[in-house]
Parts: C-alpha cells; structure tokens; sequence
C-alpha cells in the first residue's frame, strides 16, 4: 500500500513503528560515511603493485627524471587517447587531476579568451554557465569561484534536456560553455543518447567562443563488463557538425589507480590543442613523467586497463546491487521515493518526496551514517525542491553499507510519514 492511501490511524501507527526502530538504530553507535565516491581499500589495493615499477626510460630514449616533454610521453599520449577514445594527435597528458585540467581550463578562457585572438570571458561581462541538474558539485564550484551565473538544465535519461539547452544557447551570447558528465553520469548514472551527443555538437549557439566541458570521467567504470554503455565520440560529432573547437575533454584514472596521483589527460581541436599548449609553455616544462611510465608500463594497453576495470567492478557490483535491491524491498510500492539503477559510475541518484531531502540526510547523521548534504547536486548547493540525494556505494564494507542502506530507508519511510500526518492536522 502507498502511504498516501493510508488513513491517519494507519499513519499514526506505522510513525510509532517506525520511530521506536530509528531510536534502535540510534542506540547502536554507528559511524559510517557515505558522502563521496570514494574507491574503497579493496579497490585501491589492486593498483599497489604499480608501485614497484621503477622504469625511467620511455620508449624514444627519453628520461623521465628529467625536465621537458610538455604534452606527454608518447606512449602515455597514445594509451590515454585509446582511454578517452580520441586520436592520439588531440590528446595532451597533463599531471594527477581532471578537475585541476578543468579548473585551468576555465581560467585560459578568462584569462586569454578561448582560441587566440577571441575576447577573454573576463572581458565579456557576466559570463553565464549551464548546469545540468543534479550534477557534480565540484564542476558547479568551479565555475562558481569565477563568479559565472549558473543556469539549471534539467537532466532526462538521455542527458540534459536538449530543447532547454538550445533555446538558452541560441539567444544568450553570454552562455560560455556547459558542464557535461556523458557516461554514468554523476549522481543518476545516466549515458547521453546519441540524438543528444549529436545537438551539443550541432546547436547553434549566440555565443561564438561557446565550449562543452565534457568529463568523461566514468567512461570504463562499468558495473556489468559484458554490457558497457556506448557513447558516440563527441570530438568527431563536433567536426562533423562544423564545430571542431567546441569539445573540452577530460578524463583520468583516479578512480582506476590511485585518486590525486593517477594520469589526466585534455582533448580538444586541433587549434585548441596548439593554443592550450602555447600557453602551458610558460606554466610548466612538463608533468610527472615518471608517473606516465608506470601507469603505461602497469596496464600494457586498453586491454590490460580494461581487465584492471572487471576486477573493480567485481568489487563495486555487489554494492550497488545490494544498495539498489534493498530500497525496493523497503520502499518500493511506497509511493514516497523514487531512485535510478546505473550500470555504471560511482552514484545512485535519490529523490524524496519535496521538502524531506535535508531532513533525511540529518536524520541519518544523527543515527551515525554521513550523506552527501542535501543540495550538493545543485549550483550554490541550493535544490529549491530539496529532494534529492545522492548515494555513493563505493567506500563501505559490504556489511556497513547493508547497515547504511537500511538505515537510509527508515529515514525515507518516517520522513515521509510524518510529512502526511502534518498535512492532516
């Protein structure tokens, strides 16, 4: 029965219920944190023998203890471009961390304008941004620190709504750009259709310098090896529809290897490559070169990347699983939540009924498990139906996480109770 079909009596009852199993919960001192995607030590512990690669010679002859090579090591060049499934001529091979890339990013158009001889954003007046939503908090900082506007899009399974995103960007010349999570997307875990992948690259757009941030940050991290999502290569839709420059693209293996000391990678045009490279020339000789030989000399090839990958998901699988299986179980037919299934990614994307979001997160704080805040998923950390949630599986043991989940849907369930009952006085 929905709980919405349930009298006051009925309500009333199930509150009792419910609050004497949440002060249980409570008594049993918990301490669990599910609020990043954070790879557990499983996970992280398939990447130790890395460590023991002590190669210094890359395949030309260079030597990775010293200075130079700005762009990358020729083979890391080339095992990023296979990873990020660009050609190898677009790719440039950057140090640890996509999010620093994209941040960078950001400042070369503020600072210098997009291409040589294009009006830095600084220069522009109020630069606007779009935000599919919910999406990654950290993306919607960055262009927050810069002061951008940040225009809400909403997201549908196959991507973010296309007829939204191209009348905003057909009449606003100060719409720069738009953030883009195109596989497993975070939280909900949703892939781009490729109708969608086709009218980012196509729309016509009021300003000249407009650019799609395209992280495709989940682009191996499937849950279900046999049946991985399949995205169209955004670089060659983007030439094709006459648009060579407007894909900027990223990607790492920090949640492959090791967070904050894998290898990211930008691919971009040909033109954006070579100014992107100009520029860097004055910021740096050259990244972690030896870094690049490990990780090359660790996998071999996409191949050996993608076997790394099956033993990860074989890890991460059953927790979703079990995440997922045990919300239907205690609130499916409920009526007061409803929740996305990804094959693939780090999240689980939550909706409550409106107005519960933030009190179910405290609600869960206060019982000892730690949630993503409520709003996160949106710019300025503000979800104006403060609803969503989103559920990260990754860190927890098996057994903690089956403790959180269950915890997790107390939480929905007397939430949402107690919301109808105070509709009924």
């Amino acid at each position: 029965m929905q709980l919405k079909e349930m009298d006051a009596a009925q309500l009333r009852k199930l509150q009792s219920e419910l609050q004497k199993q949440y002060q249980e919960w409570q008594q049993k001192g918990l301490n669990l944190n599910m609020s990043r995607g954070k790879p557990c030590k499983e996970q992280l512990d398939l990447s130790m023998p890395m460590l023991d690669i002590k190669e210094t010679q890359a395949a030309d002859g260079t030597d990775a203890r010293n200075y130079g090579v700005l762009d990358g090591l020729p083979e890391a060049k080339a095992f990023m471009a296979d990873f990020m499934a660009v050609p190898e001529a677009n790719v440039i091979v950057f140090g640890n961390s996509s999010l620093n890339i994209m941040y960078d990013t950001v400042m070369r158009a503020y600072v210098f304008g997009v291409l040589p001889g294009s009006t830095p954003w600084k220069d522009q007046g109020q630069i606007k941004f779009l935000c599919p939503v919910p999406g990654y908090d950290r993306h919607f900082g960055v262009t927050e620190a810069f002061g951008f506007e940040l225009i809400e899009v909403p997201m549908t399974e196959n991507g973010p709504d296309m007829d939204v995103v191209e009348a905003l960007v057909a009449d606003d010349a100060q719409i720069k750009g738009i953030w883009c999570v195109p596989k497993y997307s975070n939280p909900q875990g949703y892939t781009y259709s490729d109708e969608t992948v086709r009218r980012l690259a196509a729309m016509p757009t009021a300003a000249a310098d407009f650019r799609v941030f395209w992280d495709n940050a989940y682009c191996v991290h499937h849950l279900d090896m046999a049946h991985p999502a399949q995205l169209l290569d955004f670089l060659a839709e983007c030439a094709a529809a006459g648009q060579p420059e407007r894909p900027y693209i990223f990607g790492s293996t920090s949640k492959i290897t090791f967070p904050g000391a894998g290898l990211a990678a930008f691919a971009g045009g040909p033109e954006t490559v070579k100014y992107v490279k100009k520029l860097m020339a004055s910021q740096t000789i050259g990244h972690d070169k030896l870094n690049q030989l490990r990780h090359i000399k660790f996998f071999g090839n996409l191949d050996g990347l993608l076997a790394h990958m099956a033993k990860h998901a074989a890890i991460l699988q059953p927790k979703f699983q079990m995440v997922a299986d045990t919300l239907q179980k205690e609130l499916g037919g409920l009526g007061c939540a409803d929740w996305t299934t990804p094959q693939g990614g780090y999240f689980m994307s939550f909706n409550t009924w409106p107005g519960l979001a933030k009190k179910v997160v405290a609600m869960c704080k206060e019982a000892g498990v730690e949630l993503t805040g409520a709003g996160a998923t949106y710019p300025y950390g503000v979800d104006k139906e403060d609803k969503n949630i989103r559920i990260a599986p990754s860190m927890p043991p098996l057994a903690d996480l089956q403790q959180a989940a269950e915890l997790f849907c107390l939480c929905v369930k007397l939430a949402s109770v107690e919301k109808l009952l105070a509709e009924t006085r």
